[in-house]
This record gives C-alpha cells, sequence and structure tokens, in this order.
C-alpha cells in the first residue's frame, strides 16, 4: 500500500495531481484508510499511469474518465477505446507536424544568425527597420518561416 506522497514520487508526478485524478474519478475503486486517507495498491498505480500517460498525450480529462469507464465495462468497449485513442492520435500527430515546423523555423533562423555574425548577410532581423512590413530588399527570406501561414495558426 502507497500514500498520495509516495505515489506522486513513484510516478514524478505532483500529490495534487494524484488528488485530482483520483477526484476525477480516474482511478476506479480507491480505496481509503481509517483516516479517510487514500491508498494506493499496484491495481491503483496502474489506473493512474495510464492516466499520466494519456494526459501527457495531450488528452482532456474527460476523455481520460470516459475512457477509464469503457475499461470498465470490459471487452465489448474495446471498438469505442480504439476510437479514443485514433482522435488522440490524430492531435498528437497533427501537434508533432507543427512542432516539425516550428524546429524548421529556427533551424532556419539559427543559420540566418549564424550567416550575419560572420558577416556574409547583413543584419535584416530587426523588425522596426522593415518598411511597410516587408523585408529590406536583400533578405534572402531564409529568417521567414517556410510557411509563415501555417506556423500563424
Amino acid at each position: 500500500m502507497y500514500t498520495v506522497k509516495e505515489v506522486a514520487k513513484l510516478l514524478d508526478i505532483t500529490s495534487h495531481t494524484v488528488r485530482y485524478y483520483t477526484d476525477k474519478g480516474l482511478v476506479p475503486n480507491l480505496q481509503r484508510d481509517k483516516n479517510n486517507n487514500r491508498i494506493f495498491k499496484d491495481d491503483s498505480i496502474n489506473w493512474l499511469r495510464g492516466a499520466k500517460n494519456l494526459k501527457k498525450s495531450g488528452m482532456s480529462v474527460d476523455d481520460i474518465k470516459k475512457y477509464v469507464e469503457l475499461c470498465l465495462e470490459g471487452d465489448s468497449t474495446i471498438p469505442e477505446r480504439f476510437e479514443i485513442i485514433l482522435k488522440q492520435k490524430e492531435l498528437v500527430l497533427k501537434q508533432l507536424d507543427e512542432a516539425k515546423l516550428m524546429a524548421e523555423y529556427i533551424l532556419n533562423k539559427e543559420k540566418h544568425y549564424r550567416n550575419i555574425m560572420n558577416q556574409v548577410i547583413p543584419d535584416d532581423t530587426n523588425p522596426a527597420l522593415w518598411h511597410n512590413g516587408r523585408l529590406p530588399k536583400n533578405d534572402s527570406q531564409s529568417c521567414q518561416p517556410v510557411n509563415e501561414a501555417k506556423i500563424a495558426d
């Protein structure tokens, strides 16, 4: 049996998060001691670990709660749980694509600044010096994102 503090340390989350997840019903059949303190067995820790990982993937607490409820209903809900996972996969992959765009943008920015510092090109990075929202004519466009419209979304 584990305390909230022990579980928090074990799962590398805060005690507040452990309490929040249990209060939201993400840990079925949570047990309490004679003083009404939460106590955790291995199965409770497994539920928390699952909730933590789903949350890290960006899933909402409400969707995790629905997922937990479906798990408790049994194997007949596997297709529904699969759909929840597919939905989350799409969101995660979209975030990954956005992160790749931002990584490309910042890598181009780094290269551009290196070229400025090595005096390969003049400094055109200060927006205060741009005219009518446009870059100076000598800009190689490398300080602009590949697809600025996508990044702004």
